[in-house]
């Protein structure tokens, strides 16, 4: 009898850990933040087309994630996609110099925003909480790079 109590009591203990590790995994995927304790700082960027972003993508500055998507939003009277921005406030502010630029990991993969941060001087300011930063680079939609190159190539035979 206490053999078998013994490996009841080993068995729950190992179903316990196994289901408290699919539980962190699971809020590691949903990237739920009140575990991490990480403090965030909102930035803007505005596109002109967002292609397949979506709220939670990367956000990285030379392939490091520094952060997330938070929103999208469009602008009622000029229809123009605004992205919100969550940095991670260790990773610092960037100068206003800074460009962003959504890219896409491999050729059919994730959009992500690419941040390049620009030269830092005196007379140039950081971007604070909430500023929007303008130097933005569309995403490139593949479907209108392959009819700009059918069209382009149609055009040459004429």
């Amino acid at each position: 009898m206490q053999q078998n109590s013994k490996t009841e009591f080993w068995v729950g203990t190992f179903l316990l850990a196994g289901f408290s590790a699919v539980l962190l995994l699971i809020f590691q995927v949903a990237d739920i933040k009140s575990f991490s304790g990480a403090d965030y700082y909102p930035l803007k960027a505005q596109f002109d087309n967002i292609g397949g972003l979506k709220v939670r993508s990367p956000i990285k500055v030379g392939g490091v994630v520094v952060g997330r998507v938070k929103g999208i939003q469009l602008s009622a009277p000029d229809y123009i996609p605004t992205v919100i921005m969550e940095i991670e406030r260790k990773y610092g502010f960037f100068p206003e110099t800074s460009s962003a630029a959504i890219q896409t990991s491999g050729l059919l993969g994730e959009q992500f925003i690419s941040i390049r941060p620009g030269f830092a001087d005196e007379d140039i300011g950081m971007l604070e909480d909430g500023a929007l930063l303008e130097d933005t680079r569309s995403a490139m939609v593949l479907e209108d790079l392959i009819g700009q190159f059918l069209y382009s190539s149609s055009e040459k035979k004429d």
